[in-house]
């Protein structure tokens, strides 16, 4: 791969140990690694891009997201409902998708997350219709270019068994853990830079069972891979763990093996004092999905809390069909706002927000050591944000972005490659995708 440069960057946040922020400089990449950054730099035979004016982020990172539901956005009869009646609407639209409704959901959910400046993101995929399979959100991943965590999410217990889907959309357990076995020996790479990882993930504590809960966490430990399930959602999940497993959330998840700092929960808006300790002095990470959070009433996530105990927290966009948008960058500015709502304009820097969608998202997926910030020896993931249009015209502090700055990005690298260029992806047909998507969305609404 022939070398890039980012010339002249007005402004670069680093997101290193000293939170260094530099101007005028230059970022050399080869081989998909940072290799120099400085004034000036000379190099032969480089691609130059041409920063100036521009801000230079690491690549942001999405720790939640369902990218099958970027086909049921706004779907009538869901848009109005808490979490247990938005799922009941929606599990039937499901249940009738299959391999080609998965792959293209999740193309076009990695486009949109890749105009809003995400290199990487984790993918929850909990349910298999007619034969579809992970595989077919993987192969969205290489064709786009984006990193992917993808999850091996389960649903075991329906309807009939005192669950919450359909019994149409539940699997064995024994297929379950094999299927986890089949795809983390096929797509799993545990090497520094890797493009595709996988993840096991029960969907959550009232669609599966404590032995699948607790064999899922054994299995995952014993092949090396990070751990994912929802958890302490809204008031409604609260209660229906109370009721069924007699503790709360943090309790039931401490007991079945899912803390510790290869397992990371999903929303977390009503962890407790105590929960928010076990989490800290665990190591387990938090997915925090504000926008998700407010669309179906769930509350504001202790976020400002967890962080000063120690808690390891990332940003999720979560489902197109609960946040109605992939956009990761307006996910951070969400986050921003809604600390300050719950305690106040001092509860929350721009900065920090930004920190959260990019170091914080590396260490809730195990790639702290490689991802989540611009230095000499990390993976060449960079978001060129374009600092002269409209958004942030007056702006004092570009490195403010998520107060005065687009929401869309002009450039985007990963792994040193150009996913998006000039604000357009670079990757693949974009017009063709959309109408595609559009046509399944509109075969699913035709069925209803």
């Amino acid at each position: 791969m022939k070398p890039r440069l980012i010339r002249n960057a007005r402004l670069i946040l680093t997101m290193d140990d000293s939170r260094s922020e530099l101007s005028g400089c230059d970022i050399l990449c080869h081989n998909g690694v940072i290799v120099s950054i400085a004034p000036r730099l000379e190099t032969t035979s480089t691609e130059v891009i041409d920063a100036t004016g521009c801000l230079v982020t690491p690549g942001l990172i999405n720790t939640h997201h369902h990218l099958y539901q970027s086909l049921t956005r706004a779907v009538p009869g869901g848009q109005d409902a808490l979490l247990f009646g938005w799922l009941k609407t929606l599990y039937p639209i499901w249940a009738r998708m299959g391999p080609e409704e998965i792959h293209v959901s999740a193309l076009t959910g990695l486009a949109e997350l890749a105009l809003s400046g995400c290199s990487m993101t984790s993918d929850h995929l909990y349910l298999y219709p007619n034969g579809a399979r992970l595989d077919d959100s993987i192969a969205a991943a290489q064709e786009i270019g984006l990193r992917l965590l993808a999850t091996r999410g389960a649903m075991s217990i329906g309807e009939s068994a005192g669950g919450l889907p359909p019994d149409s959309l539940v699997e064995d357990e024994a297929a379950i853990l094999n299927d986890c076995i089949r795809v983390i020996d096929r797509f799993h790479d545990p090497a520094p830079g890797a493009m595709i990882q996988v993840g096991v993930a029960p969907c959550s504590p009232f669609s599966v069972s404590r032995d699948l809960m607790r064999d899922a966490a054994v299995l995952a430990r014993d092949k090396g891979v990070r751990l994912h399930t929802h958890l302490a959602e809204n008031d409604e999940d609260i209660a229906y763990s109370l009721a069924h497993f007699g503790c709360r959330p943090g309790q039931y998840a401490e007991d079945l093996g899912w803390t510790g700092d290869d397992v990371w929960h999903a929303h977390c808006v009503k962890l407790d004092g105590a929960e928010i300790d076990l989490f800290a002095r665990t190591g387990t990470g938090v997915a925090h999905c504000p926008c998700s959070n407010c669309r179906l009433g769930s509350g504001i996530a202790p976020v400002r809390a967890m962080r000063d105990a120690g808690v390891r927290v990332g940003l999720g966009v979560d489902g197109s069909a609960s946040n109605d948008a992939g956009n990761l960058v307006a996910e951070a500015r969400q986050a921003l706002l809604l600390q300050r709502v719950a305690r106040g304009a001092d509860a929350m820097s721009a900065r920090e927000a930004l920190e959260i969608a990019t170091r914080g998202g590396a260490a809730v997926l195990g790639r702290a050591a490689d991802l989540g910030q611009i230095v000499p020896g990390f993976r060449a993931d960079l978001a060129i944000w374009d600092m002269t249009g409209i958004e942030a015209a007056g702006n004092w502090d570009p490195a403010a972005l998520l107060l005065a700055g687009p929401s869309r990005v002009r450039d985007l690298l990963v792994e040193g490659r150009p996913v998006v260029r000039d604000g357009r992806i670079a990757t693949l047909d974009l017009p063709s995708l959309l109408a595609r998507q559009n046509a399944l969305a509109a075969a699913l609404a035709d069925g209803l």
